[in-house]
């Protein structure tokens, strides 16, 4: 089985990293995650690198997480993907470079969630969003998306699911920009150069940045720890199924 992630040599100071399960669209497996969070901490880590870009092959930027799998997990498996998929998220959001996100088609759960946690979002024409964790209980990146959009507009999207489209996502501060080209024909040639040093821009970061505290993980561990999570999982994925989407 090939490698979930492909990642690009340096480039102008812009490593690209890009999802590459099309085949599950891009879903977030277990080991997708680990992926994804050792190459970024090592592109972050280069002194040379001062940008890292998410993009992703195939019809859709990412489709969530992974519930192929969901009979072989239990309670404590289940928690323990939705830590590391919030340890990425943190990575990202703290990161001493600039991240961008490049996405095309359906951006959702937790794909959606690494969307919003990169400073740079731009969308292929055509492209939606839906955060919809919530429906099996599950509080993960809603913080985050509130410094985005604001409290309303995140509550609301969190706890209806609903479907935002590449023109409202960029209204509301969702996305920076909706691309005028598809995900797959915006070169990082395109990006702004950052104009300051990695320890500048790490200090702006931490400038507006919030506490540093760990609010988002304790959030996601409460709502996660509640028993019973692997069947509300499977009962959001028979709802799913059913064509309730």
């Amino acid at each position: 089985m090939s490698a979930p992630v492909a990642v690009s040599a340096a480039a102008d100071g812009v490593v690209t990293i890009t999802l590459d399960r099309a085949e599950r669209g891009n879903a977030l497996s277990a080991d997708f995650v680990e992926a994804l969070i050792g190459a970024f901490g090592r592109a972050a880590a280069d002194a040379s690198v001062n940008t890292v870009a998410f993009r992703a092959s195939g019809r859709h930027f990412c489709t969530g997480f992974d519930l192929s799998d969901l009979d072989g997990e239990t309670d404590a498996t289940l928690l323990w993907r939705f830590v590391r998929i919030e340890m990425l998220l943190d990575m990202v959001w703290r990161a001493p470079v600039r991240t961008v996100a490049i996405g095309q088609g359906r951006i959702m759960g937790a794909g959606a969630d690494l969307f919003a946690a990169c400073d740079l979002r731009l969308l292929a024409p055509g492209a939606s969003l839906r955060f919809p964790g919530a429906g099996f209980g599950i509080v993960l990146g809603t913080r985050r998306l509130a410094r985005r959009v604001g409290d309303a507009t995140a509550l609301r999207w969190v706890s209806e699911a609903t479907t935002i489209g590449a023109d409202e996502a960029a209204e509301t501060g969702l996305a920076s920009a909706v691309l005028t080209v598809g995900a797959g024909e915006a070169g990082s040639g395109a990006l702004a150069p950052v104009m300051v040093d990695r320890r500048t821009w790490a200090g702006l970061r931490a400038a507006i940045a919030d506490d540093g505290s760990d609010a988002d993980l304790a959030a996601l561990v409460r709502s996660a720890s509640r028993p019973g999570l692997k069947a509300r999982m499977a009962a959001y994925r028979e709802r799913q199924l059913g064509g309730s989407r």
